[in-house]
């Protein structure tokens, strides 16, 4: 059974149950937290809350009985995605004259790729994991050909939800009224 020491909790004291603060506390298990409404504290993950979540399923609520399907997606579709098709830029620090340094993105790789450039990565590997196995799944297809499956997927699913296929946001919708009685 595994021992924890500390326990996260993701926004403000106002949403911590206090019974449960207490047992905590009790036990000897450390309780941090963020401050709410300050994303900042949480600066990766909103991050990646802004560039992918939202960019693939919007800002419209989803209802929790659409949780099977949106992580049937993740899993077939969207992670494999980010993983072996999606090129990051990989950061290079540069000092000026001046000892200032600045950031180059020189090296744009898929996370995979540059996963395997590391120095004897296999060691990294999980059991019964090999590259062999992984690059069936990052170059069976090409990276255009994958976005371009992938999208079909993803509008199917939002025709399933929402009865659409690209869900709009409050302020885009709000504009478009304005100017139709304009």
């Amino acid at each position: 059974m595994p021992l924890f020491l500390k326990f996260y909790a993701d926004n403000g004291s106002e949403y911590i149950n206090k019974t449960v603060a207490k047992l905590l506390n009790k036990i000897h298990i450390e309780l941090t937290k963020s401050r709410s409404r300050h994303s900042n504290d949480n600066a990766l993950v909103e991050s990646k809350n802004g560039s992918i979540i939202r960019k693939f399923y919007g800002r419209n609520y989803i209802d929790k009985k659409w949780a099977d399907k949106i992580n049937k997606f993740n899993k077939k579709h969207l992670n494999i995605y980010l993983n072996y098709h999606r090129p990051c830029g990989f950061a290079e620090d540069i000092a000026d004259s001046n000892g200032k340094i600045k950031k180059k993105y020189n090296q744009w790789l898929t996370p995979y790729e540059k996963f395997k450039s590391l120095d004897s990565a296999e060691q990294y590997l999980k059991p019964n994991f090999s590259f062999t196995e992984m690059d069936k799944d990052a170059y069976e297809k090409s990276d255009n050909e994958f976005a371009e499956d992938m999208e079909e997927v993803r509008k199917k699913l939002f025709r399933i939800i929402h009865g659409k296929t690209r869900p709009q946001n409050r302020r885009r919708r709000e504009k478009k009224q304005i100017m139709m009685f304009a």
